[in-house]
């Protein structure tokens, strides 16, 4: 692929291009042009082969035919899909000048990355799983996990004691994409895993974390989250929150706590154990006949995910467990009265696309 090197054997336009992309070597660059999203080089010949499309050639720049592939801006999010299925990432550049009122190329900038744990679209989610992006930080301690589902900024962290627990923290979440230190010690414990993505030390300091959620949340410290004395599990969310603010580009108002996990407050289970209970999955790999698919009887996308995330962690506090009993209890004798409203529930999405774009200040 040319480079940023030779950029002034190349034209207006792939110069702005190389530009942009010196800025996102590791990941596809969507490069607006008119009613098109273009893709160049590399990225077109490996964007061809994952979402089956014409490779083609676009003149020639700095001496050399251009490799190019595109798709319709209209259709833009079938093909996020598919990207986002195969654990791929892509940054939308849109054109944000006059073409009216500009010389020479308009201007355009990357205005958001799309990734696998941080997707909000609709027609990107798999809506009765949970989407979950997290952040894994190691010491000589123990571990620190933190994970958040964007859509409805679930923020959470633990601070799992031994590599058994993490391992079980891990198989349970099952992250779309998982931050690590480039120096993390257990290289086994995540390998093979979808999404990973290695991120520089600096973003796991514990002073940088505070300061981050402090900002987020609009706090002067953590002691109302009761995190403040999880500094492992602090310098995961950290990090966590540094990568969504990088790729979204955008105020987050949504994300306005976090919480911490405890081991003592639920049964941990191995991977093991979780596969013979055929929770979510049966033994073959389906869904069919698993716990989850025979008392799921929810209506909406919400309530299913939460009902998954009930079953695969069981709780031992008895105080949260009554209050359950008790609202559905609640639930129960007002089943009459609440009919239109699970009706509705159950055959409109406008609440759920609004619900989820709005915070985003996306168009629904």
């Amino acid at each position: 692929m040319s480079t940023i090197d030779n950029l002034d054997a190349h034209t207006p336009m792939m110069q702005q291009y190389l530009k942009l992309k010196a800025q996102h070597p590791e990941i596809l660059l969507f490069y607006r042009m008119g009613d098109f999203y273009e893709l160049f080089y590399d990225d077109a010949k490996r964007a061809s082969q994952l979402l089956d499309i014409s490779l083609t050639k676009r003149g020639a720049s700095a001496g050399e035919p251009i490799p190019m592939a595109g798709i319709p801006h209209h259709a833009v999010e079938n093909y996020l899909a598919k990207l986002v299925n195969q654990g791929e990432s892509v940054a939308i550049c849109e054109q944000i000048g006059d073409p009216a009122t500009t010389k020479g190329p308009v201007e355009r900038k990357v205005v958001r990355i799309v990734t696998p744990g941080t997707i909000s679209d609709e027609a990107l989610l798999q809506e009765r799983q949970d989407n979950l992006l997290a952040a894994i930080w190691q010491d000589s301690k123990g571990f620190g996990y933190a994970t958040l589902d964007i859509s409805s900024g679930r923020f959470r962290l633990s601070e799992p004691a031994d590599r058994e627990t993490m391992a079980a923290e891990l198989q349970r979440t099952n992250p779309a994409e998982l931050l690590y230190a480039e120096d993390f010690a257990e290289a086994a414990l995540i390998e093979g895993r979808r999404g990973l993505r290695r991120r520089p030390l600096w973003e796991f300091e514990i002073d940088t974390a505070r300061q981050q959620l402090n900002l987020q949340f609009g706090t002067r410290d953590l002691v109302g989250f009761g995190v403040e004395n999880a500094p492992r599990g602090l310098c995961a969310a950290g990090c966590l929150l540094q990568y969504v603010k990088d790729t979204q580009r955008t105020s987050l108002p949504h994300i306005r706590s976090i919480t911490m996990e405890r081991e003592q407050d639920s049964i941990i289970m191995d991977a093991a154990t979780r596969r013979n209970l055929e929770i979510t999955q049966n033994l073959a790999g389906g869904t069919d006949n698993t716990l989850a698919s025979v008392l799921d009887c929810t209506v909406t996308p919400m309530g299913s995910r939460m009902l998954k995330r009930w079953l695969h962690m069981p709780i031992r506090n008895s105080a949260v467990l009554v209050e359950r009993q008790q609202t559905i209890g609640a639930l129960q004798e007002h089943y009459s009265e609440l009919q239109p409203v699970l009706r509705q529930s159950a055959t409109s999405n406008v609440f759920w696309r609004a619900w989820r774009c709005a915070p985003r200040g996306r168009a629904i």
